[in-house]
């Protein structure tokens, strides 16, 4: 599998079936400041961090809390650095696992303070997220909401790249018409 196919094939599923997971897989999905938690008990514990609607974690059969301290990594005047080393030591985790035939759906539903009372995270550690690791089940999880049920069964559009991709320069509606989508359109200058 390549790049471009794994960002094609990696969806955030909530119908997760049970995974054997080993110290080879956590080492293999491993490469910043993650706890990795996989021991039954431990998972019974983490339940009680997931928000009300993220129930469907309870079937995870891992959770890696992302975690990162800003002193860490470089601090240039107001630019944190932590955030972006983290944010796509996350991502490539997140491919890895696609790339090995599992779901990690990484989630914000879920209470910081708690995380770090049960992992034992220091308060100078920011819990950024936790990614939610199991196999797709065959079926749809009975705990989905009607919206979950939706976005399991087809996948959920993606923004348009006029919305995310600007040439140049960041649009703004100065010397532009704000279109309908949300972006700016370049007036025509003579």
């Amino acid at each position: 599998m390549d790049v471009i196919e794994a960002i094609n094939k990696r969806r955030a599923y909530r119908s997760l079936a049970p995974v054997e997971i080993t110290e080879e897989l956590v080492r293999d999905l491993a490469r910043c400041a993650f706890v990795f938690v996989w021991e039954p008990a431990m998972l019974e514990k983490m339940k009680a961090v997931f928000n009300r609607g993220n129930v469907w974690c309870h079937a995870d059969s891992m959770v890696v809390a992302v975690c990162a301290e800003k002193e860490a990594d470089c601090l240039i005047y107001d630019r944190e650095y932590y955030l972006f080393d983290t944010g796509m030591q996350t991502a490539l985790l997140i491919l890895r696992a696609t790339e090995l035939g599992l779901v990690a759906h990484p989630i914000a539903g879920y209470s910081p303070k708690s995380v770090r009372a049960v992992l034992g995270i220091p308060d100078s550690m920011q819990v950024i997220t936790l990614v939610n690791i199991g196999k797709h089940a065959d079926t749809i999880s009975p705990v989905l909401s009607e919206k979950q049920v939706r976005d399991e069964t087809q996948r959920p559009a993606r923004l348009p790249l006029e919305q995310v991709a600007f040439f140049n320069h960041y649009p703004s509606v100065e010397g532009g018409v704000k279109s309908e989508e949300g972006g700016v359109r370049r007036e025509e200058t003579t």
